[in-house]
C-alpha cells in the first residue's frame, strides 16, 4: 500500500492549496475540498484492499503458490476496472479529477485538466517514492528469507510498520 492512511489528508491539502493558489478552482472552503478529495483517496484504500483480499482467496480456492499472488491480483483488479501499480497515480488523478469537477463544494474550475494533474500529482509522488524507499528498506533487512512464502508476507508487513513507526510515518 503506497497510500499511507495518516498521510491522506495532507496530501488532499496539499493538492487543493496547489490548485487553489495556481487559481486552477474557485471554492468557497478548501477544508471541503479536501475533504472530498480525502474520500476519493480513502475509497482508493478500500478498494485496494478488497482487490487483495479477492486474489487471496482465490488462491487459496484454487490452492496455488503464494507467487501467484501479484497474477491474481491483476486478474481481479482488471475485473473490476482498478489500477494499481504504475498505473495507480494516473487512476486516482482521474477519479480526483472528476470529482472536483462533480463537487458542490467547488465554484468554478478555470485550468485545463491536464494542468491540474501536473500540480496534483506532486503530493502524490511524494507518498509514492516515501514508500518505494521504505520497501527497499524493508527488503535489505529480510534478504535472509525467501520472498513469496507465507512466512516472508508476514514478516516484510511487521518490519515495515516497525520501520513506519520508528520513523513516524
Amino acid at each position: 500500500m503506497w497510500l499511507p492512511k495518516s498521510k491522506i489528508p495532507q496530501i488532499a491539502r496539499e493538492m487543493v492549496s496547489a490548485i487553489v493558489k495556481a487559481g486552477d478552482i474557485e471554492c468557497t472552503s478548501q477544508a471541503e475540498v479536501a475533504a472530498d478529495l480525502e474520500s476519493i483517496l480513502n475509497q482508493y484504500l478500500r478498494d485496494e484492499s478488497e482487490v487483495m483480499e479477492k486474489a487471496k482467496d482465490m488462491i487459496q480456492n484454487r490452492q496455488l503458490p503464494q507467487s501467484h499472488l501479484g497474477k491474481m491480483k491483476k486478474l481481479v483488479a482488471d475485473e473490476r476496472g482498478f489500477k494499481f501499480g504504475e498505473d495507480a497515480i494516473d487512476y486516482l488523478l482521474d477519479q480526483l479529477l472528476e470529482m472536483l469537477m462533480h463537487s458542490g463544494n467547488v465554484e468554478e474550475v478555470y485550468a485545463e485538466d491536464v494542468d491540474m494533474r501536473r500540480k496534483m500529482r506532486v503530493p502524490l509522488r511524494q507518498a509514492e517514492q516515501t514508500d518505494n524507499s521504505l520497501d527497499t528498506e524493508v527488503r535489505g533487512r529480510m534478504k535472509h528469507m525467501k520472498e513469496g512464502s507465507s512466512t516472508w508476507e508476514i514478516e516484510y508487513h511487521r518490519v515495515l510498520d516497525d520501520i513506519r513507526s520508528r520513523k513516524g510515518l
